[in-house]
């Protein structure tokens, strides 16, 4: 405490000493705090993520039944991959095209739920690619046929979301890291751990690249991040409480977001979650 204000305070009674006293080790500990929030910043390099806006263009039906885990558009279709929980009986693992008028599923292949838990999914070239969750498989189909061409095995523990940058696979596996891997061998050619200024985001689950952007739904969350590829930085947030709430105002036991799929023709965003009513087209600045 500087000498001049203990000076000051000789004739002052105890109780307003005790009052100032107070004041400067709350305004040290602040002063404190501040300087660790800035060296914090200083020391991640990495800027507070924007919020980003959205705008809902419209509401579809889908499925409640389906228990979302792949979503994307690839020639105007919308494909959709579902998982199968053990305690709910009416899930299957299956991958389909989606009827946005109905948001009934077209079912273009099933995995037998007693072995396979099915995941998130991505169709590069003629090819459509599909994780399983704790198998560490996954298989390959051709985009036309459906049928079965390849299986393939990878590194991560666990395979959660899917989505390609056009050469290679980009899969998410529940931690903050992102795998690239060859879609011809599946061997793992990089990998880029995902952070904002708190740190390391975990729980990346369904992906989608756009516009040179990766997107990540965080698993639990009502939240979307945009994340740079080159650097692995989170440069956006995406809040979607809104949705999820309206969501569940429709069906009370709809579980988490989960699902972006991104139409680069037609320039059109949709998302959804697991067991949710209905399929929302958003806009916004990608």
């Amino acid at each position: 405490m500087p000498s001049f204000i203990l000076k000051n305070l000789r004739h002052k009674n105890k109780s307003l000493l005790t009052f100032v006293l107070l004041l400067i080790i709350a305004g040290c500990g602040n002063a404190q705090t501040d300087g660790a929030n800035h060296a914090k910043g200083q020391n991640s390099g990495i800027s507070d993520p924007a919020l980003i806006n959205y705008g809902v263009v419209k509401a579809h039906p889908h499925d409640t039944t389906a228990f979302t885990e792949g979503f994307l558009v690839h020639d105007g279709k919308l494909y959709e991959s579902t998982g199968s929980p053990a305690d709910l009986t009416q899930t299957k693992s299956l991958i389909g095209v989606v009827d946005l008028a109905t948001g009934k599923m077209e079912v273009k292949a099933e995995l037998d739920r007693s072995k396979y838990f099915g995941e998130g999914i991505a169709i590069l070239k003629d090819r459509l690619y599909q994780l399983t969750y704790v198998s560490k498989v996954g298989f390959v189909y051709d985009v036309k046929t459906f049928r079965q061409v390849d299986d393939f095995t990878f590194e991560s523990k666990e395979g959660w979301g899917l989505t390609t940058d056009g050469t290679h696979l980009i899969m998410s596996d529940g931690t903050s890291k992102l795998t690239y891997l060859h879609p011809g061998t599946f061997k793992t050619e990089k990998t880029i751990t995902v952070q904002d200024p708190d740190g390391p985001v975990e729980n990346l689950n369904e992906l989608e690249f756009i516009k040179g952007y990766l997107y990540a739904n965080v698993y639990t969350t009502n939240t979307i991040v945009k994340i740079d590829p080159s650097s692995g930085k989170v440069v956006g947030k995406l809040d979607l409480t809104s949705l999820e709430q309206d969501a569940k105002s429709k069906k009370p036991d709809a579980l988490e977001l989960n699902g972006i799929a991104f139409d680069s023709t037609a320039g059109k965003v949709y998302v959804t979650g697991k067991l949710w009513p209905n399929i929302y087209e958003i806009k916004f600045s990608y």
